[in-house]
C-alpha cells in the first residue's frame, strides 16, 4: 500500500504545527519525564553511570543519576558526584583570558609573542587564534603514540609546550579551523604569564570565587577529591575496563578541571548572566568568526540551534569520562550529563537535547515506526545535492532506508509516516518531496527539530553497491596492526568472532567491510582504508574520508 501523498507545502505545515511553544515543564513534570528517558538507557547495575541536571535560571527542574560510581567497589554513582569534564574545561580558560582582556591586561588580536616570546611563529599567531582554533598550531594529542605513555608523565606547562612548539604547523595561522588542543595549552600558558600563577589558580580568581562556585576544580595529582568518580573505558572485547592513565598536568587548560553538574548549573548563570565578562567580551566568546563561522564554534563554546533557538554547548572527552553542557540563552535553561566512561558519550548529545527541548515545552514525540512497503522505501533509493554541492545518498539495506551524506555514517531511517523518517538515535527528521506524479524528486532535512528543513535535490540515480569480500585469515592477519600519522591512529585487529575491526583511540570498534583484499570501507562513519602492498604486512593505510586522504605508518 502507497504512503499518503501530502504536498511539500503541506507537509512543511504539518511539521510547523508539531513543533509549537508550549508551557515551560514544572519540576514534577521534568522528573517524571527526565526518569523515563534515563531508564531507557538501560544502564545496568554493574555499569559506569552518569549524572544529570536540569535547570531553569535559578530553578532546578531535575537532577539525577543512574549506573555506578565505582564498579569495583559497588559505590552507586550520586547526583552530586564529581567527574572529569574534559574539554569543557576550554570555556573557563577562555574565560580567564577575557577577562585578563577585560583588565586591559591583553588584546584579542595582540600576537603570542608578547607573552610567550620564545614560541616558533607566535608574532604571526594571535590571542583570538589560540581562542577559535584557527592558529594552526600541532595539537599535541594528535602525535603519534602520545596518548600512551608519553601522555603519563606529570609535564610543566614549557615542558608541554615542548612536545608540540617544533612540529610543522597544520596551516598558516587564520588560515583554516582544525580543533586544537595544543592552542588551549597556549592560552593557559598566557594566563600565567599575565597572572604570575598556574592557570587554574587564575581561573578560581577570576572566575570561580567570584561567582561563588563550589565543587568545580582542577584535577592535581597530589590531593584527595572527595566524591571523585572512577573513569572507565571499554576494550577491543566490550568489557568495561578501567581508563587509560595520564597525568593530569598534560590536559592543561583544554580539559583538566572536575565539576559535578551543580557546579556547571551555576557557571552557566553566571557566565551567560553577565556577572563575569564584559558585554564585549562575551559577545566576542559566543560569536563564531573568520574560519571557526562556519564551525560555529566561538571561544570554547559551540552555537547550534534546537527547536529553533539558539543552544550555546560543548562536550568533553578525556581518558574515562564524557560531558555535555548546554545553555538555552532565550530560556536561560541549563542542561549537564557528566559519564564516567569515555564510551557511549555520543549518545549522551541527544539526551541532552530531548531533555532541554522537554524543559522548553517543545518535547520531542516518541519515535513510532510505521510498516512500509520495501518497494516504497527503494523509490526514495538516489544521490540528493544541496546548495554547498554537498550530496546525500539514501539506500535501501536489509529492509531500512539509510542515509549517507558526503564524508559521513550511514545512519539509518525509522519511518513514522506521510512520508517522513526519524533519525535513529536523534532529534532529526527527513521528509520526502514528491512531484504531482508522484516521484521523489528531493528531501527535507529537519535538523534538531528546527522548523526550517535543508532542501537536497535529486541528482542521480543510485550507483550499484560493492559487493563485500570475505577475507581469508591470512588477508586478515597482513592488515591487522597499529597504524599512526600525526593527527590520527586507528588500530586494525580481529575480533573473538573473527572479524576484522578498525578502532580509533577512546573511540567504539567498527567492523570493516572489505571490498578488495587491501581496500576495506567503515559505513559507519563514510570513510575508506586502502592498505599499502600488494602482499605481505601492509607498510601503511591511507584513510579517505570527506574528500580528504590521511597517510598513516604502520608502528
Amino acid at each position: 500500500m502507497r504512503q499518503l501523498h501530502i504536498p511539500v507545502a503541506a507537509l512543511l505545515s504539518l511539521l510547523a504545527s508539531a513543533v509549537h511553544a508550549g508551557q515551560p515543564a514544572t519540576p514534577a513534570a521534568m522528573t517524571a519525564y527526565a526518569n523515563k528517558l534515563l531508564d531507557a538507557q538501560k544502564i545496568g547495575p554493574d555499569s559506569p553511570g552518569f549524572t544529570v541536571l536540569v535547570a531553569r535560571g535559578d530553578q532546578l527542574l531535575y537532577k539525577g543519576a543512574r549506573g555506578m560510581a565505582s564498579v569495583e567497589l559497588g559505590v552507586p554513582m550520586q547526583p552530586d558526584q564529581l567527574l572529569r569534564i574534559g574539554s569543557v574545561t576550554k570555556q573557563f580558560a577562555a574565560a580567564a583570558l577575557l577577562k585578563q582582556i577585560d583588565e586591559g591586561k591583553a588584546k584579542l588580536d595582540d600576537p603570542v609573542s608578547r607573552f610567550l616570546p620564545d614560541y616558533p611563529n607566535a608574532s604571526k599567531i594571535t590571542l583570538r587564534q589560540l581562542l577559535n582554533h584557527t592558529s594552526g598550531v600541532k595539537s599535541y594529542t594528535a602525535i603519534p603514540g602520545y596518548m600512551g605513555n608519553p601522555v603519563r608523565r606529570d609535564l610543566s606547562t614549557e615542558e608541554l609546550i615542548n612536545e608540540f612548539k617544533d612540529l610543522p604547523v597544520d596551516f598558516a595561522p587564520g588560515e583554516r579551523w582544525a580543533y586544537n588542543n595544543s592552542g588551549y595549552v597556549l592560552v593557559g600558558a598566557v594566563v600565567e604569564k599575565i597572572s604570575g600563577q598556574p592557570w587554574y589558580q587564575a581561573v578560581d580568581k577570576l572566575l570561580i570565587k567570584p561567582a561563588g562556585i563550589s565543587n568545580l576544580h582542577y584535577e592535581a595529582g597530589d590531593k584527595l577529591f572527595k566524591g571523585l568518580a572512577r573513569g572507565y573505558t571499554v576494550n577491543a572485547s566490550g568489557e568495561v575496563v578501567p581508563a587509560g592513565l595520564l597525568s593530569m598536568t598534560q590536559p592543561h587548560a583544554a580539559g583538566a578541571l572536575i565539576a559535578n553538574t551543580e557546579a556547571l548549573w551555576r557557571w552557566n548563570q553566571a557566565l551567560h548572566g553577565g556577572k563575569l565578562l564584559s558585554k564585549s567580551g562575551y559577545a566576542s566568546m559566543t560569536t563564531p568568526e573568520g574560519a571557526a563561522k562556519s564551525f560555529k564554534y566561538g571561544f570554547g563554546l559551540s552555537t547550534v540551534t534546537l527547536r529553533d533557538q539558539v543552544v550555546l554547548m560543548h562536550t568533553g572527552g578525556i581518558h574515562g569520562f564524557a560531558s555535555v553542557l548546554d545553555y538555552l540563552p532565550a530560556s536561560q535553561t541549563t542542561v549537564v550529563i557528566l559519564r564516567n566512561s569515555d564510551n557511549g558519550g555520543g549518545a549522551d548529545i541527544t539526551v541532552a537535547q530531548k531533555l532541554a527541548a522537554f524543559a522548553i515545552g517543545e518535547p520531542f514525540a516518541d519515535v513510532v515506526s510505521v510498516a512500509v512497503p520495501e518497494k516504497e522505501l527503494r523509490a526514495a533509493e538516489g544521490v540528493y545535492g544541496n546548495a554547498d554541492s554537498q550530496t546525500r545518498t539514501l539506500r535501501v539495506v536489509a529492509g531500512v532506508l539509510h542515509s549517507q551524506r558526503t564524508g559521513g555514517g550511514v545512519l539509518p531511517l525509522v519511518p513514522v509516516g506521510d512520508d517522513r523518517f526519524a533519525f535513529r538515535d536523534s532529534v532529526s527528521e527527513l521528509m520526502l518531496e514528491r512531484n504531482p506524479e508522484g516521484k521523489v524528486v528531493a528531501v527535507q532535512v529537519f535538523n534538531n527539530g528546527d522548523r526550517q528543513g535543508e532542501r537536497w535535490e535529486r541528482r542521480a540515480d543510485l550507483p550499484p553497491e560493492e559487493a563485500s569480500l570475505s577475507l581469508t585469515a591470512a588477508q586478515m592477519d597482513e592488515l591487522v596492526g597499529d597504524y599512526s600519522a600525526a593527527q590520527f591512529s586507528i588500530r586494525i585487529f580481529v575480533s573473538d568472532k573473527g572479524r576484522l575491526m578498525g578502532q580509533a583511540p577512546r573511540q567504539p570498534a567498527f567492523e570493516l567491510q572489505a571490498r578488495t583484499p587491501r581496500r576495506v570501507e567503515i559505513p559507519q562513519v563514510g570513510a575508506q582504508l586502502e592498505f599499502s602492498g600488494d602482499a605481505g604486512k601492509a607498510p601503511s593505510v591511507t584513510l579517505i574520508q570527506a574528500g580528504q586522504k590521511l597517510v598513516m605508518q604502520r608502528n
